[in-house]
């Protein structure tokens, strides 16, 4: 199984996941959902793999959400799961794929442990240096 990431390439935490993924020997596919939208069926499988509910991976910042009244705790998976379809930008980021799980990586270090050979140490984009151990 090759790995993945959904990406967004404006997201530091995406770009600072993606890295560590490159620098730990791991080429995964890139998957930028904001030009290429998951489908209803796609995100459906995807929360089945992060075993959580639509709302875990919701993004709730930003002028869309308040908009469209999400924070709503009444409102279904279902219709979470719609808006995030019809909404690509609602989908929190990144969440990687690999032989050893599927997560939603915010912190970006939480990409390790899912990495066959992760990096030992990583220094984010804003400086910060990570430390991996076993």
């Amino acid at each position: 199984m090759s790995s993945k990431i959904y990406h967004n390439p404006n997201c530091g935490t995406s770009r600072n996941t993606l890295a560590i993924m490159r620098a730990s020997g791991e080429e995964p596919e890139v998957i930028e959902y904001m030009k290429t939208p998951l489908s209803r069926e796609q995100l459906v499988a995807l929360l089945a793999a992060l075993a959580v509910p639509a709302r875990e991976l919701m993004r709730a910042k930003g002028d869309l959400y308040d908009e469209l009244g999400l924070a709503d705790l009444t409102l279904s998976n279902d219709a979470l799961i719609d808006a995030m379809s019809e909404h690509p930008i609602l989908m929190n980021r990144p969440v990687v794929v690999t032989e050893r799980g599927t997560r939603l990586c915010r912190p970006s270090e939480l990409v390790l442990d899912l990495l066959a050979n992760p990096v030992r140490e990583y220094t984010k984009e804003d400086g910060e240096v990570i430390r991996f151990s076993d």
